[in-house]
C-alpha cells in the first residue's frame, strides 16, 4: 500500500494526488509513468508521473475524471488513505525527449500516446505471454493508433522501415512494417546514417544504439549476433551485386555471418509482399489486376 500524503484538486475533474513511493522516487525520470491500482479490486491505469522528490520520497500524479475508474479514483483517493499498487517507473525517458526533440525541429504535431492499457489489456486476456509476442502486440498497438490517426487527419502512415530491416525481417508484419508509403525502404541503415548527418539529425540521436524500444535495454545489433555495417557491406555484395556465397566468403566475410544473413533474408521473405491470392479466375488480384492501367488511371 501507498500512502497519499496530499491531494490538491485543480478543477471540477482534474486532481493532483502526492504519493510516498521512496524507491520509485529514486528512479523516476522526466517523461516517464507508472501502472497505478487504487484499490485490491480496481482497473490497472497508466498515469505519467508529473513530478518527484527523492528527498520526501514521493512522485506526483495529476489525474482527470474522464472514466469510471478515474472517476472513482477521484472520489476514494484522499489524503491519508492509499494507493493498492503502484509499479514503475516504466518508458524510456532519453528515448522520448529525442522523439520529443525531432518533433520540435520538424515543426510538425506532436502526440504521446500510452499503449500500456491495450498491452495490458491484451495480456490478461491470454494469460502468459512470451517477451517476443508480447513485442509484436506492443508495435501492433502503436500501428493500430498511427492508422487511426491517419483516420482523423485524412493523412498517409509513413514508413521508417531500411532496406537492412526489411531483408533482414527485422520487423512486425501489421506492426512497424506496415506503412502507406516508405521513402527510406531501399536506403541500408547505413546510409540512412549519412543522410541523417546530411539533414544535421543532433548527434545524440545519431549515435543512439537502434532499438525498437520494446523492453529495457533491447538493441537491434544484440538480437541478430552482428552490426548493421557488417550486414550491409555483406547485403550490398549478395542483394545488389548478386555475389554467390563462395564469392562473398572469399571477400573475407566468415561463413557463419553469410549463412545467418541469407537464412534471415530467405525466410522473411512473406514479410515483404502481400498475401498470395490462390488464382481461380482470369484477373486475379496480385497477378494480373496490379497496375493502376488496370482500372481506368
Amino acid at each position: 500500500m501507498y500512502e497519499i500524503v496530499a491531494r490538491e484538486d485543480l478543477s471540477d475533474l482534474t486532481y493532483l494526488l502526492e504519493v510516498k513511493h521512496p524507491l520509485l522516487a529514486q528512479a523516476a525520470q522526466p517523461g516517464q509513468f507508472v501502472i497505478v491500482v487504487s484499490h485490491e479490486l480496481g482497473e490497472r491505469i497508466p498515469l505519467t508521473i508529473a513530478d518527484f522528490d527523492r528527498k520526501r520520497g514521493t512522485i506526483t500524479l495529476v489525474i482527470q475524471a474522464v472514466g469510471k475508474t478515474t472517476r472513482e479514483m477521484q472520489q476514494r483517493c484522499q489524503e491519508g488513505t492509499a494507493l493498492y499498487a503502484l509499479v514503475g517507473p516504466m518508458g524510456l525517458p532519453s528515448h522520448i525527449a529525442d522523439a520529443e526533440k525531432v518533433v520540435g525541429a520538424l515543426g510538425i504535431m506532436g502526440e504521446k500516446i500510452d499503449i500500456s492499457t491495450i498491452v495490458d489489456a491484451f495480456s490478461a486476456l491470454l494469460g502468459r505471454v512470451s517477451r517476443n509476442r508480447l513485442g509484436n502486440i506492443m508495435a501492433r498497438a502503436r500501428m493500430t493508433l498511427l492508422y487511426d490517426r491517419s483516420v482523423i487527419h485524412r493523412a498517409l502512415v509513413l514508413g521508417t522501415s531500411n532496406k537492412t530491416e526489411l531483408l533482414l525481417g527485422y520487423g512486425t508484419l501489421h506492426g512497424d512494417l506496415a506503412s502507406a508509403i516508405n521513402p527510406l525502404g531501399d536506403l541500408y541503415k547505413t546510409q540512412v546514417r549519412a543522410l541523417a548527418a546530411h539533414l544535421k539529425v543532433p548527434l545524440s540521436i545519431r549515435r543512439k544504439p537502434p532499438s525498437a524500444d520494446l523492453w529495457p535495454d533491447q538493441s537491434d545489433e544484440g538480437e541478430f549476433g552482428f552490426s548493421y555495417d557488417e550486414a550491409d557491406r555483406l547485403l550490398a555484395l549478395l542483394i545488389d551485386a548478386r555475389v554467390s556465397r563462395k564469392t562473398a566468403i572469399a571477400a573475407g566475410y566468415k561463413a557463419t555471418l553469410v549463412d545467418r544473413v541469407t537464412r534471415l533474408v530467405v525466410r522473411s521473405q512473406f514479410k515483404r509482399r502481400l498475401p498470395v491470392i490462390a488464382k481461380v479466375s482470369t484477373r486475379s488480384v496480385g497477378w494480373d489486376f496490379r497496375y493502376p492501367r488496370d482500372w481506368r488511371s
